[in-house]
């Protein structure tokens, strides 16, 4: 079947690419059945993901240099929204993420029941999940309960659902991972009404590779605290 990226679909979803040659293909085949627009942005990457990008039948933008992630999750969103999209989700582009649970992500959005769907990797599974990850993980929920009152079992997921209202309200300022946080703090400073969702993240050597370490989870909460300072 060809995919016609030029059909009416206002479902779409944003994957935001960086050196993901190697894995791009088979996360967007993975997408391509479930009747979505699909937009991949390659932020600045040093390999041939944009040309990988180019390949699929999906749209393909790129940032000239590297921005970071949550920049390119905005340019994304930005051109989901121009486009006239009415949900649109945002799905990590290394294969940690499960098609077959963008439908009932989207469900409570396209419902009208919520304005954002959250994944919750802790109330569905994991697979080859790190200790060390999860504890970092865990120390996150807290800090987000702590610095903006949500009751979450999971805050830093990539995996996630908005309505075309949340997606114009919420504006991607940390251009870095701290932009998963901040989204947060914008959901409860907007009062949107969100709900978390069960989705299956799959961790492999390659993945964990490029995730976050211990430093990175300091340094992201400093970008955080900054952030506070300087909006």
């Amino acid at each position: 079947m060809i995919h016609d990226i030029t059909a009416p679909k206002r479902t779409w979803i944003v994957i935001a690419a960086y050196n993901e040659s190697e894995r791009l293909g088979k996360t967007v085949a993975g997408l391509l059945n479930g009747g979505h627009q699909i937009v991949v942005v390659d932020d600045g990457s040093r390999d041939n993901t944009f040309a990988v990008a180019q390949s699929l039948p999906v749209w393909a933008l790129r940032h000239p240099i590297n921005c970071g992630q949550g920049a390119a999750l905005q340019t994304g969103i930005d051109f989901a929204l121009s486009h006239d999209a009415n949900a649109i989700v945002t799905f990590d582009a290394d294969g940690q993420h499960d098609p077959a649970d963008v439908s009932s992500i989207l469900t409570p959005v396209l419902s009208g029941e919520v304005d954002v769907a959250l994944g919750s990797r802790f109330l569905g599974s994991t697979k080859n999940l790190p200790w060390t990850r999860s504890v970092l993980l865990r120390m996150a929920i807290l800090f987000t309960r702590l610095t903006n009152g949500l009751r979450l079992t999971d805050t830093h997921n990539g995996f996630r659902a908005l309505s075309r209202m949340a997606a114009q309200q919420i504006r991607i300022r940390q251009p870095r991972m701290a932009h998963a946080s901040e989204i947060l703090d914008q959901i409860a400073r907007l009062q949107l009404r969100y709900r978390e969702v069960p989705v299956t993240i799959r961790y492999t050597h390659d993945t964990l590779a490029k995730g976050q370490n211990s430093w990175d989870a300091v340094r992201i909460t400093g970008q955080l605290v900054a952030g506070r300072f300087w909006k």
